[in-house]
């Protein structure tokens, strides 16, 4: 079975201004997961179409989390993504958004693959659930893994660190 996952992501500067982006789905421009050296090896197609490389993002700090705007795993993301667009107005959304992807099984979108492979799960190297979150340095490495329960204000002390970096 194919869990569609959204991606849910925001970047620091180092002066801390977020610029958020969010959601992704496979595009041409990404490299083997396997030998990639960065994120920034990886591009995503956006809500509206469009190929976006996520060299966009190299000198933030970033969060990667998946998100849906029902809940994904039990359901699948229902909506179209103008219809996720329109979904998210209600919250003041104004990360990038990407479209839908895969984030475990065959098709896993080849960041997903790449996260999964240097930051590890307790119970394996598999997406348990929304809200997975995964912490990347300014240099586009993975350096933590978070559980979906932890709340985002509990990475206040790691980012910290890696904004000072």
């Amino acid at each position: 079975m194919f869990c569609f996952q959204s991606l849910f992501n925001f970047a620091w500067k180092s002066n801390n201004e977020v610029l958020p982006f969010a959601k992704m789905a496979t595009s041409s421009g990404n490299a083997n997961w396997k030998s990639a050296k960065s994120i920034y090896d990886f591009s995503a197609i956006d809500i509206d179409g469009n190929e976006v490389s996520l060299e966009k993002y190299r000198g933030h700090v970033a969060i990667i989390v998946n998100v849906a705007s029902n809940n994904q795993f039990g359901g699948q993301e229902p909506g179209t993504e103008a219809q996720i667009k329109e979904f998210v107005k209600q919250y003041n959304v104004s990360f990038d958004m990407f479209s839908k992807i895969n984030v475990n099984g065959d098709n896993t979108h080849p960041l997903w693959s790449y996260l999964k492979n240097k930051q590890g799960g307790t119970l394996g190297n598999f997406i348990k659930w929304n809200f997975s979150k995964f912490l990347i340095d300014k240099n586009g490495q993975p350096v933590k893994r978070y559980a979906p329960n932890v709340e985002p204000n509990a990475l206040e002390p790691d980012l910290l660190k890696y904004f000072a970096e």
